[in-house]
């Protein structure tokens, strides 16, 4: 395992941590709201280190990564996709396929849409947020999110473990091993309360860039999800045209944990069928300077 710090966006540092074959094909883990690099610990244990680059870096606001107090460094989506971009550039990634779980989902469509596709294979949206609209359709998110949100932007100490707790109980459709559920519980409530204000307060979303992607997408989401709905994937897969679908029966928020192993073997597949897709590597784009012209909702 290696550890590495990233300048992000206006200076922000990232913790990156990466494990793995260094000169396998890499795969970059985008962990969704309130999580770190410790959610991939099935992925970075299992077979997949033995033949490609694990990379995970923590969020700005998660994990060991800096943790800005106020809103405004979570609400715009130039700044998620200046981070990823200083990550993929910084670590020298070769066309790595973009690993987005939930909130990844969304930051991983800001990083494509306000950088571009050129530097990477493929993109697994993993119950991946697209925008956090609550009335987009209904598509988006579910009572095991929207029934907690108040509690995890809470300044209330109590009030957040509270919502914190619920929150992870609704993430999985059967319960956490102890330990595992003990450990999400930490690197849960280290994240501000401004984290979850800054991103409701987005008014701009990147979700449009799925109708023009050139790049593999697999969708992959359990039937159970409560976090993100199973009826967004169904969209995603209407909009998005080189998108395709790996449902998991009996599993909720994150089929990365409770099927591992299939998980691990689908993802193995598909960055090596995305690779041959895409055979030439693309230049490795730097940030954005600002906002993108036209890129609103």
């Amino acid at each position: 395992m290696k550890q590495h710090e990233v300048t992000g966006s206006g200076g922000l540092r990232l913790h990156v941590r990466e494990w793995g074959n260094p000169e396998g094909p890499p795969i970059l883990f985008v962990h969704g709201v309130a999580q770190c690099h410790m959610c991939w610990e099935k992925q970075v244990a299992g077979e997949l280190g033995r033949d490609f680059r694990l990379v995970a870096p923590d969020l700005r606001g998660h994990g060991m990564s800096d943790k800005p107090g106020t809103p405004d460094h979570y609400a715009e989506p130039e700044l998620w996709a200046q981070d990823i971009a200083a990550v993929i550039e910084t670590l020298e990634l070769d066309r790595p396929v973009l690993v987005g779980w939930s909130l990844g989902g969304m930051v991983a469509c800001d990083y494509l849409l306000h950088v571009g596709e050129d530097a990477v294979a493929g993109l697994n949206l993993v119950c991946g947020v697209v925008t956090p609209r609550l009335e987009d359709k209904g598509l988006m998110l579910g009572p095991g999110f929207t029934a907690h949100v108040e509690g995890l932007r809470s300044d209330d100490l109590p009030t957040r473990i509270d919502a914190v707790r619920a929150f992870l109980r609704d993430q999985t459709e059967n319960d956490m091993p102890p330990e595992t559920f003990e450990r999400a519980l930490g690197w849960n409530i280290i994240v501000p309360p401004a984290v979850f204000s800054g991103i409701g307060a987005r008014e701009r979303f990147s979700h449009a860039v799925l109708e023009r992607l050139g790049l593999p997408v697999l969708v992959s989401w359990g039937r159970e999800d409560r976090v993100t709905l199973p009826r967004l994937a169904d969209h995603i897969l209407e909009t998005c045209p080189t998108a395709r679908a790996s449902w998991y029966e009996a599993t909720g928020h994150q089929p990365f944990l409770e099927q591992s192993e299939r998980f691990d073997r689908e993802l193995a597949a598909f960055v090596t069928e995305a690779r041959a897709e895409r055979p030439e590597a693309g230049p490795v784009a730097g940030p954005v300077a600002g906002p993108v012209a036209g890129a609103g909702r």
